[in-house]
This record gives C-alpha cells, sequence and structure tokens, in this order.
C-alpha cells in the first residue's frame, strides 16, 4: 500500500469549485442534475442550502464552497447538484452537493497520486484523500465521508425526517378536506 492508501486505478468524477479542481470517488457519486430549486430550511448551517426532492425522497444539498470556507455557489449555467451516497459510521444517506461545474471522469493510477499536505495541527486536512494530477494541475481527491462530521449527519437526517413527517402531514391533512367535501 502506498502513502495514500491507494491501491489500484480508480475512477473519479472532477468538478470545479472556484478555480480548484476536486474529485469523488466514482463509486460513491449516484448522478449529477442540474442545479433545481432548493427548497430552503430554517434553523440550519449556512453550509446546508435545503433540500430537493428526488423521485419523491427529500435530498439534503450542502455548499461545499461554504463548507470549504470559500464564498455562497452562486447558480450559472454550470452549477450542478452532484448526489452522493455519504456513509458516516455505518449510517448511509443520500446528500446533494453543490458544484460550479462537473469536468469529467478520470482514471488515475495510485502513481499518480500524491499523499494529502501536511500543514500542521491546526488545519483540518483529513478530508483529504490525496492530490492527482492532470496535466500541469493539482486535482484535490476529496474523501467525501471525512468532510462531515457526526453532529453534521445528525442535524441533516434530523431535518429529513421532519420534512418527510411534515409530507406526510401535509398529505393527510389533504385527504381529510377532500374527504370533508
Amino acid at each position: 500500500m502506498d502513502a495514500t492508501g491507494i491501491t489500484e486505478a480508480s475512477q473519479y468524477l472532477t468538478f470545479k469549485l472556484d478555480q480548484e479542481i476536486y474529485a469523488l470517488d466514482i463509486t460513491q457519486v449516484s448522478e449529477v442534475l442540474d442545479f433545481s430549486e432548493i427548497t430552503k430550511v430554517p434553523r440550519m448551517p449556512d453550509f446546508m442550502r435545503g433540500v430537493i426532492n428526488l423521485r419523491g425522497g427529500v435530498v439534503p444539498v450542502v455548499d461545499l464552497r461554504l463548507k470549504f470556507g470559500m464564498t455562497r455557489t452562486e447558480k450559472t449555467v454550470d452549477t450542478c447538484i452532484i448526489i452522493i451516497d455519504l456513509t458516516i459510521e455505518g449510517d448511509t444517506t443520500l446528500l446533494g452537493v453543490l458544484a460550479d461545474s462537473v469536468q469529467e471522469v478520470m482514471i488515475m493510477e495510485p502513481g499518480q497520486i500524491s499523499p494529502p499536505p501536511k500543514i500542521g495541527t491546526r488545519l483540518d486536512t483529513e478530508f483529504i484523500k490525496g492530490m492527482g494530477k492532470k496535466n500541469d494541475e493539482f486535482v484535490i481527491i476529496v474523501d467525501i465521508d471525512k468532510v462531515f462530521s457526526i453532529d453534521d449527519m445528525i442535524i441533516l437526517q434530523a431535518h429529513e425526517e421532519d420534512l418527510a413527517l411534515k409530507e406526510t402531514m401535509d398529505r393527510d391533512s389533504e385527504k381529510q378536506v377532500i374527504l370533508e367535501e
């Protein structure tokens, strides 16, 4: 095993945040959606932009730019939502991640990937799986499961459950109105 822990060629979905190129392991990506309306949810952390309806299910959408300390993602013709499978402590959930644009799916060999930079003890780079290289540009390979904390997941799941309950109550009250008529 090499210094990055990556031992075989893998496919990555590359995307841009600001001017930097990031990559996610393709096995965690479910799909890429055009930017759509996001329903805001009150009292959520800044990086949590809201939720979308994905085939009848509620999917939280986060702004990675905000999570990474950048400015808020603005809607452009290239802005998209990457739907990923996020696993924290064995619990898996769908999550939408805003990206400025999706670039391509690329294969990287272990030899093309360097270990994450050691920036000292004050900066958390645990979420960086490695630094790939494409032409003369670095590609930051993100371990998306380590970007979010347990507390983040608890907040996201609690709001998912609240919204699902609200949708059920709304449907029940609509049925009640129809029955009363």
